[in-house]
């Protein structure tokens, strides 16, 4: 594959550029995007919103604004990488809260166990996404607390386009080889800081496993990139080259990692 990715967003109907305006207005961390940038995005959720199904559920009900404001945040990982990042899947699910799972799990004695728990947000390798409403609503009214779940979710789907949830997006082999070993280290670290009953720089979900520890990152990159490249410098500077400056790192007044 070459990096980075040439394709561009599909002839996709135009945003109403009022509506635009009012859903951009509604997300902190679109502030710091130029205008190229801004153009961009609203061209990927233009094309969000003519491919994919937001489907509400519970009675949920979204507005245009509220739908755009949802497209917007799942491309905003998609930046660089381009509308190839929307492949593979075809509808965002919407629960009002919190929803309930239930998933099985063979531990290592063969014993099959049901595992349930309250999510803020899923997504399936081959499958749709799924976002809770609330969550995504306490991300946007505290955008620099590390906290986003829509490109958390989003960061998943990137890790599974080559196949695989790793911890790894489709990259060059030579790029890949340094991201691996750079990430590993850095999950490593945190993985000592938790076991050591230390707390760790980000949150300790990302110990979860290596494609966690990617999509936990690629939260703070938006949403607290100081903290990310106090912690871990390199994760930081591989996820800046992904998704290009972090918007937040911009309103904040940050170089970039190089500068």
């Amino acid at each position: 594959m070459i990096w980075p990715f040439s394709r561009r967003p599909s002839a996709s109907p135009a945003l109403d550029p009022i509506r635009f305006r009012q859903a951009a207005a509604g997300l902190p961390w679109l502030r710091g995007l130029d205008a190229a940038r801004l153009q961009r995005l609203a061209a990927l959720a233009a094309q969000f919103l003519d491919e994919k199904t937001i489907t509400p559920v519970h009675d949920l009900r979204l507005s245009d604004v509220q739908r755009l404001r949802l497209a917007l945040l799942c491309c905003l990982p998609l930046l660089e990488y381009g509308a190839d990042g929307l492949r593979g899947w075809s509808e965002l699910i919407v629960y009002p809260g919190a929803f309930r799972v239930r998933h099985q799990r063979l531990d290592a004695h063969g014993v099959l166990h049901d595992d349930v728990a309250d999510l803020a947000g899923e997504a399936w390798e081959r499958g749709p996404v799924i976002l809770s409403w609330a969550d995504v609503r306490d991300n946007i009214a505290e955008p620099f607390e590390g906290y986003c779940v829509a490109v958390h979710e989003i960061a998943h789907k990137l890790d599974a386009l080559d196949g695989g949830l790793d911890g790894t997006p489709p990259l060059p082999p030579a790029w890949r080889k340094a991201w691996a070993a750079d990430f590993q280290q850095a999950f490593d670290a945190l993985c000592a800081d938790v076991d050591a009953n230390r707390d760790p720089a980000i949150d300790p979900y990302a110990g979860e496993s290596a494609e966690e520890f990617f999509a936990v990152c690629s939260e703070y990159h938006f949403s607290a990139p100081w903290l990310l490249r106090a912690a871990y410098p390199q994760v930081a500077g591989h996820l800046e080259r992904f998704y290009g400056a972090s918007p937040a790192a911009s309103a904040h007044g940050l170089p970039p990692t190089g500068g």
